[in-house]
């Protein structure tokens, strides 16, 4: 379908082709209308489907028509980091390039310059609010915000805020909310308390649903099994054969993250360290710096697996393996962005990730190959899943992962990931 076919105001239409928008993607084409219609929306889609403009351009449309309140807030967009509230923004800045409507990015890991900045934004009366919940919440505790007046209030990868524990967060912003407020929620995922969420908040919703996403047949998709102290050996092993460029490696954990990239930095690797203890202007100066090529090696955590844009990836590699099958496939995305689909992802399999492992081999519902482990890294173990019954994050070590470890190698202490905020 076009966007010329929908509902669409003229100058919205006009932003839309200033900007190459012609066709809508299949989230577009079946949410834009029953928000249009003003009915509440559930939207099972993940990042790349398109899903900001399926909620940002009918409430640019509505509220380009001039029949809501002036100099207030009439909607609050709900995102989990400030990276993706920052990317929500921008999008909101070029679909509204021809229509008075205003918008303002609210989150935390700023200075006081920015705080009030935000905070004159809001009392102004924006008429959006992007917003991350906790910096939210500190604003309207100060008494500087009213939401009132306002009429959308949408959460974007809702699943994600939900296992960050912004529940009570997002209810506490809820009961501020006029009765009449329209509520859209976007889940990559729809487990039960996702479900509970909707149920709390939604007043009889549309469901839209399109199918979870696999990674693309282009993604060449691999794996080694080793044991824990194996996998910077294999890693310096892949990058002896080739210079590293345009690589993301990921953990589940931040001192993990900065742990390896302080490594790789003494190896004279060209890294940096990308994790949500780094406030906000050295976040965007590390994504600034390696979208631009000058950094060859990005170690993240899954703060890049979502809702940032970065093409050109040559190489993904996850350095342990993420707690959800989807969050795989998020990592494994990035490297097929701006390549034509195409790119190569590795997975080093511990002992204890092993079972974990096999759960994403049956989400995607195909055997990842098993690459052999360089000579010079020693053998490794079998490959045998059923043996070792996955026990999440908060897993300790298993004795045979321990006592099983070549010989002669240091042995290194398993830490828990925490929570990314």
């Amino acid at each position: 379908m076009r966007f010329d076919e929908l509902k669409l105001e003229d100058a919205v239409l006009q932003g839309l082709d200033s900007m190459r928008f012609e066709e809508t993607t299949p989230v577009q084409e079946l949410t834009i209308p029953l928000i249009l219609e003003g009915k509440d929306v559930i939207a099972c889609a993940q990042t790349g489907t398109g899903k900001t403009a399926a909620y940002v351009l009918p409430v640019i449309n509505e509220l380009s028509k001039g029949i809501h309140p002036q100099n207030a807030i009439n909607a609050v967009i709900m995102a989990p980091t400030r990276e993706l509230a920052q990317q929500i923004d921008q999008q909101i800045e070029g679909f509204t390039y021809f229509v008075p409507v205003s918008a303002v990015a609210v989150y935390g890991g700023t200075d006081g310059i920015a705080w009030e900045q935000q905070k004159r934004g809001m009392e102004m009366g924006a008429d959006i609010v992007v917003a991350t919940p906790g910096r939210l919440l500190a604003h309207i505790k100060m008494g500087t915000t009213d939401l009132s007046n306002v009429s959308f209030f949408i959460l974007d990868e809702a699943d994600r805020m939900l296992d960050m524990g912004f529940f009570d967060d997002i209810m506490q912003i809820h009961r501020l909310l006029p009765p009449t407020c329209q509520v859209i929620m976007f889940s990559a995922t729809m487990p039960p308390k996702i479900r509970k969420l909707a149920e709390t908040i939604l007043k009889e919703p549309e469901e839209v649903k399109i199918a979870i996403s696999r990674p693309p047949e282009t993604i060449m998709q691999t794996a080694y099994v080793c044991y824990d102290t194996q996998k910077l050996a294999i890693l310096q092993c892949l990058f002896s054969e080739s210079r590293p460029k345009r690589v993301i490696i990921f953990s589940s954990s931040k001192l993990k993250v900065k742990e390896l990239s302080n490594t790789l930095k003494r190896m004279n690797f060209n890294v940096a360290a990308m994790h949500s203890d780094l406030e906000q202007a050295q976040r965007e100066e590390v994504m600034k710096e390696f979208k631009n090529g000058h950094i060859d090696i990005l170690v993240a955590t899954d703060i890049v697996a979502r809702g940032i844009d970065i093409d050109d990836i040559r190489l993904v590699v996850n350095f342990d393996i993420p707690h959800d099958p989807e969050d795989y496939v998020h990592r494994i995305g990035r490297t097929a962005r701006g390549t034509g689909g195409e790119g190569l992802a590795i997975t080093f399999i511990s002992i204890d990730e092993q079972s974990g492992f096999q759960r994403i081999e049956q989400f995607l519902g195909k055997t990842i190959y098993k690459i052999p482990l360089p000579p010079e890294v020693g053998e490794g173990p079998a490959y045998e899943p059923e043996k070792h019954p996955y026990r999440g994050r908060r897993g300790r070590p298993r004795k045979d992962d321990r006592s099983q470890r070549p010989q002669g190698r240091a042995s290194s202490k398993r830490r828990n990931p925490k929570k990314e905020s």
